[in-house]
């Protein structure tokens, strides 16, 4: 079963491709504080002699000054290095260890099973493919195996291995084991989305089961635990996928080349496939598929490459390159499920650093539309999200973002919740999915033309223009009208011409935008640039008893024309006009 080859000895070269060909398996041990967690991992790396001769001579050393097993080795200390660990005996931060067998390679994570470190665990989970729950057979399923269950169905682990551990200490009862396993199905099956649940009993630290089938439970006959982890078929859920790969970098080393680096998340591609670009939706086709090594032909999930395009299309940070049969979604508001990983609460309404990949926004977080509780798996009303607490809740972001549900990508759908203050993660969230009203709702271009608005309005912009002598009320008639919604186009100057059979007037370029008021001096009013002339008002001619009108000419194109002088109403008068198109109506 250990990983003892005399290829080492003979052709290391044969050994290490033998090596790399082997299938990897990611996997955690989680469960109550002081389960036997650190002691299984530090049990595999023993019986699978994956231990120096000095590593194991400081374990038994280190056993005999800091341990709990007396004058045996305590397995626990291989992988609990911290100097706060082994003072307080129990896990705090996340270990990664690596070993082999014959079969299969392993990356594991031995997380903290303490309730105020929860989101060490929530870090390691995320990406494992198998999760081992250990109990304690004296203690049984306690509310923090209920809370890393929970954990574990939520960031995807689909394959749960259900360890009952410290059987040497209630004499290897089945009674003992059946109940629980009974009890820790009841609790999975009404709650937990897991493929499957096997149990095996064990003595991490006698070894019972571990490697080698244990005499002390004849009435077991499954699997042990390195048996399952060597067997056990994981779909690599990330190369069956689409495609996407979010953008780190823009490599540009010199002027002839341009091309975007990153770690390819899900999926595979090859050079001529089309890919479209999000959140812009671009779409282009891959010219090449640059490494370190050299070209490829085609890449799959895991790799980090650098992708040129056929075409010039602006990409930045953040961005994500998806191929267009299956295309990220776009939005700005989402349905999530967050892990509160901060003594301070989570304060609804309150502005977060949202962080996904290589995407960052500002977050808003909306009302908890409920709280699960772990040991009951309720739903209940809740206004605030305390240390270790799971809740359900719209975020909203400052903008749109390419998304995939957690369910379908768990790079693209997994995000972090980042204080803006003091720059701590304080949650983890898991998108559900967008919310309707943000990918129905699109961004308009805001700038309203002149045609535009006068249509809807119903209106018929008309220009005036005030001619006559110094002091003859040019100035108070414009200032009446402006007061009543119109605009300047220029004041004392004008350019004159015609354009396509129409009398044209445009400000002179030196010109300010001002009226000049007798007392008052220049100010500043709504102006318009150009404009064709509709109405001249003649301030020398005195307005008769009836308000009437006559014809100037300009250019050889005639132009109605008021006489202005003396007619108090004509402010009013012009309103009408400007409305309706002629003084008949008044």
């Amino acid at each position: 079963m250990a990983h003892v080859s005399e290829l080492i000895s003979t052709d290391i070269d044969s050994y290490l491709k033998s090596h790399e060909e082997k299938s990897l398996l990611r996997f955690i041990t989680c469960g109550s504080v002081d389960d036997g967690k650190s002691t299984l991992i530090g049990r595999m790396l023993y019986e699978s002699q994956m231990l120096f001769d000095d590593q194991l001579s400081a374990l038994k050393h280190d056993s005999k000054k800091i341990g709990t097993q007396g004058d045996e080795i305590d397995f626990a200390l291989l992988v609990d290095g911290l100097a706060a660990e082994r003072e307080q005996g129990i896990t705090i931060d996340v270990a990664y260890r690596f070993f082999s067998t014959d079969k299969r390679k392993y990356i594991v994570a031995d997380t903290p099973g303490h309730e105020e470190y929860t989101r060490n665990m929530a870090t390691g989970a995320s990406t494992a493919d198998v999760a081992i729950i250990l109990i304690d057979a004296e203690q049984g399923v306690l509310t923090q195996t209920r809370r890393h269950s929970f954990i574990v169905s939520m960031v995807g682990v689909k394959k749960v291995l259900l360890a009952v551990n410290k059987l040497d200490l209630v004499d290897y009862s089945e009674d003992v084991y059946r109940q629980i396993v009974s009890d820790y199905s009841t609790f999975a099956e009404s709650a937990l989305d897991i493929e499957s649940i096997t149990a095996v009993p064990i003595s991490a630290l006698l070894g019972d089961n571990v490697v080698n089938r244990s005499e002390n439970t004849p009435w077991y006959n499954g699997e042990t635990i390195m048996q399952y982890l060597e067997n056990i078929e994981v779909q690599n859920r990330r190369k069956q996928a689409s495609f996407r790969m979010p953008v780190q970098w823009v490599n540009r080393p010199n002027s002839n080349f341009r091309g975007f680096s990153g770690l390819i998340a899900s999926g595979e591609t090859k050079i001529g496939d089309k890919v479209r670009l999000h959140p812009g939706g671009k779409e282009s086709t891959i010219e090449s598929i640059v490494t370190w090594d050299g070209e490829l032909q085609q890449a799959s999930a895991g790799q980090s490459v650098t992708i040129t395009l056929n075409d010039e299309i602006d990409v930045s940070r953040g961005d994500i390159i998806a191929t267009p049969t299956d295309p990220c979604g776009v939005a700005d508001q989402f349905q999530s499920r967050i892990l509160w990983m901060s003594a301070d609460a989570m304060i609804p309404g309150r502005q977060y650093i949202f962080k996904s990949n290589t995407q960052s926004a500002t977050l808003t977080l909306g009302k908890l539309k409920h709280r699960i509780e772990v040991n009951t798996l309720d739903h209940l009303p809740a206004k605030t999200l305390e240390l270790n607490e799971i809740g359900v809740c719209n975020i909203s972001l400052d903008k749109r973002i390419a998304y995939d549900s957690y369910a379908n990508n768990q790079t693209l759908g997994g995000f972090i919740v980042i204080d803006r203050l003091s720059n701590n993660t304080v949650g983890m969230g898991l998108i559900d999915f967008a919310l309707r009203r943000s990918e129905n709702i699109h961004w308009q271009k805001m700038d309203v033309s002149k045609e535009s608005r006068a249509e809807q309005k119903s209106q018929a912009p008309k220009i005036i223009w005030f001619t006559g002598l110094s002091g003859s009320g040019k100035s108070s008639l414009a200032l009446s009208l402006i007061a009543k919604g119109a605009h300047l186009l220029c004041d004392d100057r004008a350019n004159l011409f015609v354009k396509n059979k129409t009398v044209m007037m445009t400000k002179p370029p030196t010109l300010p935008v001002a009226l000049e008021v007798r007392g008052l001096g220049l100010i500043n009013v709504p102006s318009v640039d150009e404009a064709a002339v509709d109405l001249i008002v003649d301030m020398t001619l005195s307005a008769d008893s009836r308000l009437g009108g006559h014809k100037m000419e300009f250019f050889g194109i005639e132009l109605s024309c008021v006489k202005g002088r003396g007619f108090h109403g004509l402010s009013d008068a012009i309103t009408v006009w400007s409305k309706f198109g002629g003084f008949q109506h008044l």
